[in-house]
């Protein structure tokens, strides 16, 4: 399959602690008889040209997927961040060519189809100056949501382990930051399932568009 954008790494990162869940895998709920996690990879498979999950503690527990999981390389659960640098970090390893990787959450069930191209469509025509994408669905701005070019993968391990920075949008803010918009109706895409109250909207919405 070609696409009309650079071969693209997709990053699932599931490494968050869900305590608002009250723990376990947010990526695991079902909606539908169809979990979060296999939603999400579904979507991203026909447009990544590989896919790895970002997690910690037992990797065991996505061997079902058959995919690689990579954990934090930086000690003490610092963030998103820390889990898109283990991804850039484990691409660069590859040495396959692939100059570029998007992330998304693993609590995102209703990611669209045309993700990555409109990422690097805002991108490019906000020129090459510009090295960072990300998404915005209504007023609300999505940073994990983006496109990360593994050129930035050192400035990146600077800004974590030198500067202890924790915040994407302040990372990205000094390299520059293209926005590609979505509508938020019908559904946001980018409705992601922080509570259990959030997995009920979710399973409405599913059994609403069955």
């Amino acid at each position: 399959m070609t696409h009309p954008y650079p071969p693209t790494l997709g990053l699932v990162l599931a490494g968050g602690l869900a305590r608002r869940m009250g723990g376990g895998d947010k990526a695991r709920i079902e909606l539908g008889g169809v979990s979060i996690l296999d939603r999400v990879l579904a979507t991203l498979s026909a447009q990544c040209s590989g896919i790895i999950i970002n997690a910690n503690g037992d990797p065991a527990r996505f061997a079902d997927t058959g995919l690689t999981v990579v954990p934090d390389n930086i000690e003490g659960y610092p963030g998103p961040l820390a889990g898109i640098l283990a991804g850039l970090d484990w691409l660069a390893a590859q040495n396959n060519g692939i100059e570029w990787m998007l992330s998304v959450p693993g609590d995102c069930p209703f990611l669209p189809d045309d993700l990555v191209e409109r990422l690097h469509a805002a991108r490019r025509k906000m020129g090459a100056g510009v090295p960072l994408a990300c998404a915005r669905s209504g007023e609300w701005r999505h940073p994990v949501v983006a496109l990360w070019p593994l050129a930035l993968r050192e400035d990146l391990r600077k800004a974590l382990v030198k500067e202890d920075l924790r915040k994407i949008e302040v990372w990205t803010a000094r390299h520059g930051i293209a926005i590609a918009d979505w509508p938020t109706e019908p559904i946001d895409p980018f409705f992601n399932v922080n509570t259990p109250e959030d997995a009920a909207k979710a399973a409405e919405i599913v059994a609403g568009a069955a």
